[in-house]
């Protein structure tokens, strides 16, 4: 009888284990953890500009120029909740060497397609600073124009407005 219920509760275990393992999605959870990945060439356009922002975002975090520059139009104009007014693709470039965002969570993406050659997106964002940061947090309400320049989605419009 013991070996019976030994062999029952193995089993079960056995059972329950495999019924916790899930299928891994074949595209990204964007706004997730974790590097952006590259989307199956047939993605819908919402899941598209979701792994936009999250790569514009990675490039910020991480500083990388290169990166943002590729994201964003050559008449890229943004505005910032820093009063500092706009800036164009060169100065966002310039001040990303100044930028101190260690974290970020993305959240409440909303996509809103303005034709067949623009798009415009909208999204919060929860940006965390280094640990020893006077600030360290900030939650910002995004909004971005975004049009197919030369076969390529490029950011042109970028504007923050602060949440409490």
């Amino acid at each position: 009888m013991r070996k019976c219920s030994f062999a029952a509760c193995i089993w079960c275990l056995t059972a329950l284990s495999m019924a916790q393992q899930t299928k891994q999605p074949t595209l990204p959870t964007v706004f997730g953890e974790g590097p952006p990945t590259k989307l199956a060439a047939n993605a819908p356009p919402e899941e598209v500009f979701q792994a936009k922002v999250k790569a514009e975002w990675e490039a910020i975090k991480n500083k990388d120029k290169k990166a943002y520059a590729e994201i964003l139009a050559e008449d890229y104009q943004g505005v910032e909740v820093d009063s500092r007014g706009e800036r164009n693709k060169i100065q966002a470039l310039n001040e990303l060497a100044e930028s101190n965002v260690f974290n970020y969570t993305l959240f409440g993406f909303k996509f809103i397609p303005l034709g067949k050659d623009a798009a415009f997106v909208i999204y919060e964002v929860t940006m965390q600073f280094p640990p020893k940061s006077q600030v360290r947090y900030s939650r910002v309400y995004i909004t971005e124009l975004w049009m197919k320049r030369d076969g390529e989605w490029k950011e042109v419009h970028y504007q923050e407005t602060h949440v409490k």
